[in-house]
This record gives structure tokens, sequence and C-alpha cells, in this order.
């Protein structure tokens, strides 16, 4: 199972989207190119499949701020609980055979799917790394998520870019904390 497809369709869609977002023109425009960009077929949503979206998205991000990997097992499985999740294989629009796991009803909609296919995806995650590989940036000023691939230490930034901006802000702080306690910094 490719569980990272799924995953970076859902971080692209956290960072697309702020939290609690209104299923205005903008939101909508979003919501279409990310999914677009992520394989899906679609020209446009009605502001109720925006909302229900959006919806799920902030239910996500709540999964996506639990620390510990119990934790958010316990809150993926709540997930399949209530989308009443069933895996089936499916195989649309030309596309190959995949998993689904979203019910087996053409009108379960946006929403349903998207917590359905983003909960089995971060599900796989855990199962093959024995803990989470996502989070949110602890940059200063931002904001973003990420998925790591599960080599190496845990991930605290989106990029490296960030990553190095707060390597540089803590050795700046560290300097300025040595100047004011009377020793010299270098």
């Amino acid at each position: 199972m490719d569980t990272f497809r799924p995953v970076a369709r859902l971080v692209a869609l956290l960072n697309a989207v702020p939290a609690a977002a209104e299923p205005d023109a903008v939101a909508i425009g979003q919501l279409v190119t990310v999914l677009r960009d992520h394989g899906e077929d679609l020209e446009s949503l009605a502001s109720a499949d925006a909302l229900e979206l959006i919806q799920a998205l902030d239910r996500l991000r709540d999964v996506l701020a639990i620390d510990d990997v119990d934790g958010a097992a316990v809150a993926i499985n709540e997930i399949f609980d209530e989308v009443a999740a069933r895996p089936r294989l499916s195989r649309h629009g030309g596309t190959a055979w995949h998993i689904h796991v979203d019910p087996d009803d053409a009108d379960s909609g946006w929403g349903t799917w998207l917590l359905a296919s983003s909960a089995l995806a971060l599900a796989g995650i855990i199962q093959e790394h024995a803990r989470r590989t996502w989070g949110r940036c602890e940059a200063a000023g931002c904001q973003r998520y990420f998925v790591g691939d599960g080599r190496g230490g845990a991930r605290r930034y989106c990029s490296t870019t960030c990553s190095s901006r707060a390597r540089v802000a803590q050795h700046r702080s560290r300097l300025r904390t040595s100047d004011v306690s009377g020793r010299t910094s270098r």
C-alpha cells in the first residue's frame, strides 16, 4: 500500500486551506487545485462539498496534533468507526485497482472519503514505522504541516529552510544570553 500519496494529499490540503475556513470561492478553488494536483478528476466543488472537506480537514488537524502514537492510533480508529470504513478494492475512471475504505455508497460525500482515506494512510504509517512521522512545523512563524518518510529521527520542521532558520535563531539567542550574563560570546 502506498501510504505516502494520500498523506501527501492531506498535508497539501492542510497547508492550502486554513483551519475553520469558510467555503468561499478562494477555499473552494484551493481545494479543487490540490485535489486535481493529487489525481482527482473534478472541475469544481459545491459549497456543501467544500464545507464537508473543510470540516474533515479540521478533524484531521486534531489527529495530527496528537503527540503520542497510541493516542493517534485511538483517534484514527475512532474515524474508522465513524465513517463505517471497510476496505475494498476499487477501479474507476481508468485508474488501476486501489484500496478504498469509505462506504460503498456514492452519497457518502467528500468529507467521509477524505477522513477514511487519510485515516487508512496514517494507520499505514504507524504500522510501518511504529511512530508518527507527521507533524506541524515548530519554526517560529511557520504553521505548515509535513510528513516524513520514517527514516532517521523525528522531524520537527517542514523544510530545511525552517530548520536552518530555527537553528540560527537558537544560536543567536544563546549568544545574547551569554552576552547579558557577562561572558564573552566568542
